[in-house]
């Protein structure tokens, strides 16, 4: 028996397809974590993978947030599983159950804890030694403490707290208990990349329930399994698999920041684990280890795997995603797109379709913020579209297809026909301010736009619309008599040589030009300051090298420099 987490940053992490991502991790259940996906962006692609019965989580009150899920081999059928920690969550049969009293809760600080989408868990039946076993496997994503939100750090040892009680609990009713997922706290100074530069580390709130939860022993050392089983109220209950089998490795990260490139550096943070209850890691466990070499998110996935076998169930349980009523395959799925339906009738029984997911206008605008259809690239017709008569509707969407104005539009003066100006002085008579013939035809009329002077030359980045030429030409309207064919019909614009290239300078001014870094002697790359505060929005340069150790020359040196206002 193989199991594999992995926080993925997202479903769509998966470009090759899930079945081959999946496939390639080589196990038989694997969990991923921030899925970001709620319950009405599932698609069939992800909730149906051949081979594979998948368990959901979703986050109700943000969408593309959070979000779990356990994908189990069909050789890994599990006969429960469920939503959530608490048990709020479940209303069906096969659920694992193993409740505990949560009075120093409150109602609402329960519904919160699993609102997030942050844990399922899965109950398998094993054939360990010729011994039919029971093994829980909890998939978690432990919120991560917002430092400029106080209450956030609240949250997390509230869910650490939650996940402790529940875990014992499983593990008292009989069960063998396994804990993996993104756990967001690096454990012990071994596991950081540079712990020397964070206060208080061994202070920390999350470390210090992460020793509770703990029990650090090595394969040699027995474990007191009558104090684990009988005393639901003892710590010290797991252990951290990797540091079972290598107590002593540096540099086993499994997590990296993307925004300074530390992963070229092997500068982060081991935040993901495979906990195990002492007597299943003891016993079973034969290996467990990261997969750095994996890439594709900022988290790198880590294995562990038991001797045992699995003995897979011959049906799923409920919460499995092929019995959701849309992938399900029944006939009604495919009359409400074929029955016209009342618009106010189906907007109570769409709410108790998917109870505690996305307002209406949130869903909307999740699906496609702008309205816009992602093939056709027309704006999508809203409910009031279909609800007009036919001529308002055509109006609406004739309006709403009209190209926007060009930017140059605002700043030069109207040109008169090009078509009329060759008609009154003939092909031979419309020249450049360089003597060359620029004769302006239908498909180059864009060309014939703009004010530019002679040798000044207009690039605007990330427009559609560029010069064709350093120079543009343009009839002199202040001229009234007709010009011969030896003096130049084209003339400067009103304004001075060079007014209109200071002019669009000051409009489109481009970053300043990167200082060179003191140590590497290498051009700096430009940030903005995101971080809410007096500098918010401010640019600076920094070294573009990866962050890592200050010890490592290859890593980013400590070059910093404010961008002064006015450059």
């Amino acid at each position: 028996m193989k199991v594999v987490t992995w926080n993925i940053n997202g479903i769509r992490t998966f470009k090759c397809g899930i079945k081959k991502a999946l496939d390639s991790l080589d196990a038989d259940i694997v969990c991923v974590q921030e899925t970001k996906v709620t319950r009405d962006l599932l698609d069939e692609r992800t909730a149906i993978v051949d081979g594979y019965n998948s368990y959901f989580s979703y986050s109700r009150g943000r969408s593309g947030y959070s979000g779990v899920a356990t994908y189990c081999k069909d050789n890994a059928t599990p006969f429960a599983a469920e939503e959530g920690l608490t048990g709020l969550l479940t209303n069906h049969e096969s659920a694992v159950g193993s409740y505990v009293d949560h009075a120093d809760f409150s109602a609402e600080e329960l519904q919160l804890l699993d609102n997030e989408g942050r844990a399922v868990i899965t109950q398998h039946k094993t054939m360990c030694q010729g011994k039919e076993l029971t093994i829980t496997v909890i998939n978690i994503y432990c919120p991560r403490a917002d430092p400029e939100k106080p209450e956030r750090k609240q949250f997390k040892l509230q869910f650490y707290k939650l996940l402790q009680r529940r875990a014992h609990a499983i593990l008292k009713d009989g069960s063998h208990v396994i804990v993996l997922g993104d756990v967001n706290t690096s454990h012990r100074p071994i596991d950081h990349c540079d712990p020397n530069d964070i206060d208080g580390f061994d202070e920390n709130p999350g470390r210090q329930w992460l020793n509770s939860f703990l029990h650090n022993i090595t394969p040699e050392e027995e474990p007191d399994k009558e104090s684990e089983v009988t005393d639901s109220t003892n710590t010290g209950k797991f252990v951290d698999t990797f540091r079972y089998f290598h107590p002593t490795r540096t540099n086993a990260f499994t997590c990296w920041s993307t925004l300074t490139g530390a992963r070229q550096t092997n500068y982060g943070t081991r935040i993901d684990y495979i906990f195990a209850d002492c007597q299943l890691a003891k016993e079973q466990f034969v290996g467990a280890d990261i997969m750095p070499e994996v890439e594709g998110s900022d988290h790198c996935p880590v294995w562990g795997e038991l001797s045992c076998s699995l003995l897979p169930s011959p049906k799923p349980p409920p919460l499995c995603t092929r019995y959701l009523p849309e992938f399900a395959g029944k006939q009604q799925k495919l009359s409400r797109f074929l029955v016209k339906v009342d618009q106010k009738s189906i907007k109570p029984e769409h709410k108790l379709s998917l109870p505690g997911s996305q307002e209406e206008e949130e869903r909307r605008e999740n699906l496609n913020p702008f309205g816009v259809d992602s093939i056709s690239g027309k704006k999508r017709l809203s409910t009031s579209d279909f609800a007009a008569p036919k001529g308002k509707k055509t109006k609406t969407v004739n309006d709403s297809l009209k190209p926007q104005g060009n930017l140059l539009s605002f700043f030069k003066p109207k040109l008169p026909n090009v078509e009329q100006c060759k008609k009154t002085l003939g092909k031979d008579e419309v020249v450049s301010s360089h003597n060359t013939q620029a004769t302006p035809t239908a498909g180059d009329s864009c060309s014939v736009t703009g004010a530019a002077t002679e040798n000044s030359e207009l690039v605007f980045d990330g427009s559609s619309e560029l010069c064709s030429s350093s120079t543009t030409v343009e009839t002199d309207k202040s001229s009234k008599t007709k010009p011969s064919a030896s003096q130049p019909v084209v003339e400067h614009l009103d304004f001075k040589k060079g007014a209109s290239l200071g002019f669009w300078k000051s409009v489109l001014r481009g970053p300043p030009p990167a200082p060179s870094c003191k140590v590497h002697r290498e051009p700096c790359v430009l940030r903005t300051v995101k971080k809410e505060g007096p500098n918010m929005g401010k640019q600076f340069f920094v070294c573009s090298r990866p962050q890592g150790h200050s010890s490592n020359p290859d890593a980013r040196c400590n070059f910093f420099a404010w961008v002064e206002k006015g450059k």
